[in-house]
């Protein structure tokens, strides 16, 4: 009820800026839209690829880099 005005107000909206960069590009809107969809499918697996390499990267650098509290502790 309350999500569909929004989402109506985006969509047309949406579709509208595809469509001009279409019309630019002199090509089909559906391929303009098809290849943002797809850009967005690729650059959210990017980001998460990304923070799994970080999370690994920085589970090694605290296994290598212990703190160690006194000389005695070797």
């Amino acid at each position: 009820m309350y999500i569909y005005k929004p989402l109506l107000f985006f969509q047309k909206h949406g579709y509208y800026v595809c469509q001009r960069i279409a019309e630019r590009l002199g090509i089909r809107a559906k391929v303009v839209r098809t290849s943002f969809m797809y850009l967005t499918f690729v650059t959210v697996g990017f980001g998460f690829a990304l923070y799994l390499f970080l999370a690994f990267w920085i589970r090694i650098k605290d296994l290598v880099y212990t703190k160690r509290s006194s000389v005695f502790d070797l």
